[in-house]
């Protein structure tokens, strides 16, 4: 396919997901980012050299500005031109050789091509410092993609680390994975690891190299994010997902994941194919997919495994009591959530430890959750203890398990009356008066305390 119509039909595509004026989870058109596309162009000595039908650099200049030629009026998309190995004869190696020629500007096409006609080879190959000066020639931008295209003929010779510092720029979230370009022969060994890389041993090949480079920079990808119940089929939904950059780790996306009429999720816009993502399905707990690699200019499926059901936690009988459970996985001690009594909540299949915050607490061990049923854990009815102190003193609520006492509450000092909601059962309250200073004045003074019911807890009698 001729360079022309291929831009044509990404022109045409754009248009048409454009026109939609709809983003995947019914929130207003997403704009779409700004593509800032930095050329960064070998002029080293040894593009004189002789290739196919004329020197590399006649080539290289000819098939980049018919590049140029077809990208010029593109919208939501400007480029700009690094050269390096221009500015000083070899020899001596001149190491400081990279200049940013013709910076980003909307309509700059017409003069990156005449300042590539004006270019003679003259020095070295300083290509790590190249790229690590080229995270200055992108202005500041809350909304841009930006992407270097390196064209060379030769490896680094200046002693720098390419792969370095293309994973730093990376890993800053400055640029996303560049695209290298070998002129003459085979320099995957050594660019593979600064980016996407394309051999161009022949004239063909590096027009064809040129043409992907600029599909995957600048198709409109789609996407949609399929959850998976227990039996494989995409029915979950209503879950807040968060797309991160594998590389740097920056949040891209947040969204709630969505089912049209259909049952089918919807499209996510403006996936972008030269971007790896992670996924966090926000489900409890969460769910993570790493490496999530885009195929350019295709719908892409994304899988989630999220199968679901529901917990709810209840108090028996009428009671209004609040309580929090600290959820946990089973046989974990992480916290993964805190469940209130009385709601309703989702979890992942898989079985569940509860520590409910009643007096005295209550674990409930191995609760299972089933896909799309709902799991019940029901508590006793509180009582009601009404504690009464002859005078301010220390005093602590102990709960009775046979011979076994267990401290479960701790009486304000500066009280002589409280109230407690406790769990049916034994019950001590030991208390000395602040006054006092021989445990001869201590008293120990147990009670019983049934569901629904008010027990008075008097030690002034």
């Amino acid at each position: 396919m001729k360079l022309k119509s291929f831009i044509f039909i990404i022109i045409l595509i754009s248009g048409i997901i454009s026109s939609s004026g709809v983003y995947a989870q019914g929130k207003e058109e997403k704009e779409p980012p700004l593509t800032r596309i930095l050329f960064i162009f070998d002029a080293s000595q040894s593009m004189f050299a002789r290739w196919q039908s004329d020197m590399r650099i006649n080539i290289a200049r000819n098939l980049l500005t018919e590049l140029l030629d077809s990208l010029e009026g593109i919208d939501n998309t400007q480029f700009a031109l690094r050269v390096y190995g221009h500015q000083k004869r070899f020899p001596p190696q001149d190491c400081d050789d990279s200049r940013l020629e013709i910076p980003f500007a909307d309509g700059n096409v017409s003069r990156i091509k005449h300042r590539l006609r004006t270019i003679t080879p003259r020095g070295t190959t300083p290509i790590a410092m190249s790229l690590e000066r080229a995270q200055y020639d992108f202005p500041p931008c809350d909304n841009c993609r930006n992407i270097i295209v390196l064209i060379t003929d030769g490896i680094e010779e200046c002693g720098g680390d390419p792969c370095a510092v293309s994973r730093a720029l990376q890993s800053k979230g400055i640029v996303l994975k560049p695209f290298v370009i070998g002129i003459g022969r085979d320099f995957r060994a050594d660019f593979e690891c600064v980016g996407q890389y394309f051999d161009a041993t022949s004239e063909n090949e590096f027009r064809q190299s040129l043409n992907i480079v600029i599909s995957q920079a600048l198709d409109n990808t789609t996407a949609q994010v399929n959850l998976l119940d227990i039996n494989g089929i995409p029915v979950e939904t209503n879950i807040p997902i968060t797309l991160h950059d594998n590389t740097s780790g920056k949040i891209m996306e947040n969204f709630v994941h969505t089912l049209n009429l259909r049952g089918i999720p919807d499209t996510l816009y403006y996936m972008d194919p030269l971007m790896v993502y992670d996924m966090v399905v926000h489900t409890i707990p969460p769910v993570k997919v790493e490496s999530i690699k885009i195929n350019p200019g295709r719908h892409n499926i994304i899988h989630a495994d999220t199968p679901q059901g529901s917990l709810t936690l209840l108090a028996g009988g009428t009671s209004q009591i609040r309580y929090d459970a600290i959820v946990r996985k089973a046989g974990e001690m992480e916290t993964i959530a805190t469940h209130v009594f009385g709601n309703t909540e989702k979890y992942l299949v898989g079985k569940y430890d509860l520590e409910i915050l009643s007096l005295p607490r209550i674990h409930v061990k191995d609760v299972e959750i089933n896909q799309s049923h709902t799991t019940k854990v029901e508590i006793p009815q509180p009582g009601i203890a009404v504690i009464r102190l002859p005078a301010h003193g220390h005093a602590k609520i102990l709960h009775q398990e046979g011979n076994e006492l267990h401290e479960i509450h701790v009486v304000r000092e500066n009280t002589q009356s409280e109230t407690l909601y406790l769990q049916p059962g034994n019950y001590r309250v030991v208390y000395r008066s602040k006054a006092s200073n021989q445990t001869i004045f201590s008293i120990d003074r147990s009670f019983r305390i049934q569901s629904g019911m008010t027990t008075m807890v008097n030690l002034n009698q």
